[in-house]
């Protein structure tokens, strides 16, 4: 099995799940507001690094690198996309039914799982196009 046809954008949904362990039973909103580090900006306001922060920098990070996967036409890829998909259909259940995961940070990981499935298959398909136009020139 290729590395490729693993969901990258499964280790933002692990990540969130994770830290929801160490985030105890409280409230899960002030926990991923807690700043990491922050930055004493210029204009002497300062710009804090949270947990959410982090979260979402890693989700943003997968999904551009799940991007450029989508460009691969092997078949490895449709399989990848199958998975994706799959990812993005636990996001949603646990988006739904798990009363920790009613966060802003959770809502934009699985919209950035839905963006991941439906780019990778229109991507997929118009590579796919353009790869059977050029064969058909030969």
């Amino acid at each position: 099995m290729s590395l490729r046809a693993l969901p990258l954008i499964a280790l933002p949904f692990i990540l969130y799940n994770i830290l929801l362990v160490f985030a105890g039973g409280g409230n899960v909103d002030d926990f991923f507001r807690v700043p990491l580090f922050s930055v004493p900006m210029i204009k002497g306001a300062t710009w804090s690094f949270t947990r959410g922060d982090l979260v979402l920098f890693v989700t943003f990070m997968v999904l551009f690198v799940e991007l450029i996967k989508a460009t691969y036409t092997a078949t490895s890829s449709l399989v990848e996309h199958g998975r994706s998909m799959l990812v993005f259909i636990a996001c949603l259940i646990e988006f739904l039914v798990v009363n920790a995961a009613a966060t802003s940070v959770f809502f934009f990981v699985m919209l950035a799982a839905l963006i991941d499935v439906v780019a990778g298959f229109t991507i997929g398909i118009r590579v796919a196009r353009r790869a059977l136009h050029i064969g058909a020139d030969a």
